[in-house]
């Protein structure tokens, strides 16, 4: 495991891989791509974990086209996977306006750290730059103006303990109802608060996504998982090109 200079996370990659990844960073900051044309070639930059968690995010939203209800993400720091989403409802569902991507976050990393979640797990891990949300919330602005119905906001940002912050959403929306799932929380108590807390608003047909689960380096999120929904119950699959994340259909 290493860290960042300033932000705390963990990595899994080989020897040499931090020296390569730095000089690929510096080739994108000196990119003598024309500005006009920098975001048509975006593409040049994705490695291979890269572009398998892009296509990991498609694969899941494919699954709930036909199912109604609102993709919810738990944990969703740098919001990649927020902007991704807005993207193919873009691409897939230009026109509903029902498809809402809300992305909850601490944004300052993790609250507290139960006994449960193992050894690598530290208070304030994962979290972002001073004020990053508002950045976020423009660039997922622009991104959803790249699509009909530009007019009709279609995400939120939730900020806070998701202990918290998730019922008080669904107090505030109660015709939610949760088509996609994607837990990215790391740890046992926000885990399980969560599933408890939307469980109710699940719908036959809809995905529920892990970013850590039967990992040793998170235990917590599979711990959450067992008391909630337990193993036993779900058919839990794997993406093919992506090993740590896992999903389970809810029927």
């Amino acid at each position: 495991m290493t860290e960042s200079k300033d932000i705390k996370i963990m990595r899994f990659g080989p020897e040499g891989e931090d020296e390569r990844r730095s000089q690929m960073i510096d080739l994108l900051q000196e990119c003598p791509i024309p500005k006009e044309e920098l975001l048509l070639n975006t593409g040049m930059f994705l490695t291979p974990q890269t572009l398998s968690r892009v296509l990991y995010m498609d694969h899941l939203y494919k699954k709930i086209i036909n199912v109604q209800g609102v993709i919810m993400e738990f944990g969703c720091r740098w919001g990649q996977n927020l902007s991704l989403f807005t993207a193919m409802r873009g691409i897939y569902e230009p026109f509903n306006r029902l498809r809402t991507v809300v992305g909850f976050d601490t944004f300052s990393g993790f609250v507290e750290v139960d006994e449960r979640d193992g050894k690598d797990m530290d208070v304030c891990s994962y979290s972002v730059t001073n004020g990053y949300e508002s950045y976020l919330d423009q660039l997922l602005h622009f991104q959803e103006q790249e699509s009909p119905l530009s007019h009709l906001k279609k995400y939120t940002l939730v900020k806070g303990d998701v202990c918290e912050t998730v019922p008080q959403y669904l107090q505030e929306h109660p015709e939610t109802i949760v088509a996609l799932a994607y837990f990215d929380l790391d740890l046992y108590k926000p885990t399980k608060a969560v599933i408890e807390a939307i469980r109710h608003r699940i719908p036959k047909g809809a995905v529920i996504a892990f970013d850590e689960i039967n990992d040793a380096s998170c235990p917590g999120e599979t711990l959450a998982l067992l008391e909630s929904f337990g193993i036993n119950n779900c058919r839990i699959e794997r993406y093919q090109y992506n090993a740590r994340t896992s999903y389970f259909v809810y029927e």
